[in-house]
């Protein structure tokens, strides 16, 4: 109400209380977030807009390929395992575990440096063992997808089971395995006989193919030339030869045989872990001054959305909606949030793949958010994204309110 107060003596009241816009965040450890805000209107009365960011966190889900992963079991521990020696010849590095069973000669550590613990037939080499053997047994009992060209160097490979029409496998220059935005997508390749990859040859990933998921099931031995890169889990049934200045992502694993290397890098290789869709605001805002009749209007400051889901094909819908702006003190005065518009502007910035649609990319486009809006979405996503924007809420000023503080919601969401 307007109470009959003369103009001098609002703008008395408004010269005095001025309170310093300023927000805070509280329980920003937890899926919601509240931000306080404040605006100043001029020669009237002050606005205080509290915002809370809301973030409705949707379940990680896992993206669905083509093949499960050959289940490594307790040979997952080990970069390298043999089953009668392990030798190292210059300064080899192995990041992982190195065992060897039912043998029991390991040498070459050092010189070569090993960023793990060693496993001579005992109770970890043991099970290791085991387990290499039953993955073994496994890739070989998998359904082939294709038969292709011994030869896969120059080729591109997608998710599926591969076999060779000449029961051997050569790598001579590059090997693209091409997930196609699936982190979860499985690569597995079957010879009945040898693994022979080419000096300098290189296994390359891309679209969110992973070491992990890729397994090469080799029947008698694997020969890696100099120089060369391999990505993924060997399973041989005898022997691996690692060559000088090879580095492998992944595995080493010979069940029968023995593992030699020569100033060779061989790293064990983890799959990246599916994290969350989730959103944030700033602790910051201020929506500014104005006069009885006007507009209080400002940037919230970077909304972002970040999807970090590893899903093959991911959608997202960031919503927004306001409650009304209401006084602090008695009596309480209430500007209603019909009074309440929002547009979000178009994509400061976004990361990854897919469309990224702002539902007001104008002020033209603005609307009253008295009921949950969209705000931006994303469509026709590949694998893990994100997008920023930096919105403007606007309020108008009845000229029927009555001086004083007023706080509200702006609630954000994504799911």
């Amino acid at each position: 109400m307007w109470h009959g107060m003369p103009i001098w003596a609002l703008k008395r009241l408004s010269t005095v209380e001025r309170p310093r816009g300023n927000m805070a965040i509280f329980g920003s450890t937890g899926p919601s977030r509240k931000i306080t805000g404040m605006s100043r209107v001029a020669s009237a009365l002050t606005l205080v807009g509290a915002i809370t960011i809301l973030a409705v966190v949707a379940a990680p889900r896992s993206a669905s390929a083509a093949e499960l992963p050959v289940p490594l079991g307790a040979a997952a521990n080990f970069a390298v395992l043999a089953g009668t020696t392990i030798t190292s010849t210059g300064l080899s590095e192995v990041n992982g575990d190195i065992g060897v069973s039912p043998g029991t000669a390991v040498t070459g550590f050092p010189p070569g440096q090993l960023n793990g613990s060693l496993h001579a037939n005992d109770a970890s080499a043991v099970a290791g063992q085991s387990d290499l053997a039953i993955a073994y047994n496994d890739a070989v009992s998998r359904t082939t997808t294709a038969v292709v060209s011994d030869q896969l160097g120059g080729t591109t490979k997608t998710t599926g089971v591969y076999e060779s029409v000449a029961g051997t496998f050569d790598i001579t220059g590059d090997l693209t395995l091409d997930a196609q935005g699936d982190p979860n997508a499985v690569f597995i390749f079957k010879t009945t006989t040898t693994l022979i990859t080419g000096a300098s040859s290189m296994v390359n990933l891309a679209n969110g193919a992973q070491a992990c998921n890729v397994f090469w099931q080799v029947g008698s031995s694997a020969t890696l030339g100099a120089n060369s890169t391999l990505r993924g889990n060997l399973l041989a049934f005898t022997s691996i030869t690692v060559g000088a200045a090879l580095e492998v992502d992944g595995r080493t694993l010979a069940i029968n045989g023995a593992v030699t290397m020569d100033t060779a890098t061989i790293t064990r290789s983890t799959c990246a872990v599916p994290g969350e869709l989730s959103i944030s605001a700033p602790e910051t805002a201020d929506l500014g001054s104005a006069n009885l009749g006007g507009v209080v209007s400002g940037n919230l400051g970077p909304v972002t959305v970040t999807d970090e889901r590893l899903l093959s094909a991911p959608t997202w819908t960031a919503t927004v909606v306001a409650t009304n702006f209401v006084t602090s003190g008695l009596p309480v005065h209430t500007i209603s949030n019909t009074n309440v518009s929002y547009w979000s502007g178009p994509a400061t910035s976004t990361s990854g793949i897919g469309t990224f649609t702002s539902e007001h990319p104008t002020a033209g486009d603005a609307e009253i958010i008295n009921v949950e809006r969209t705000a931006f979405t994303l469509t026709n996503g590949i694998g893990n994204n994100s997008a920023t924007w930096d919105p403007v809420v606007s309020v108008q000023i009845p000229l029927t309110a009555v001086a004083g503080a007023y706080s509200g919601t702006v609630t954000f969401s994504v799911a």
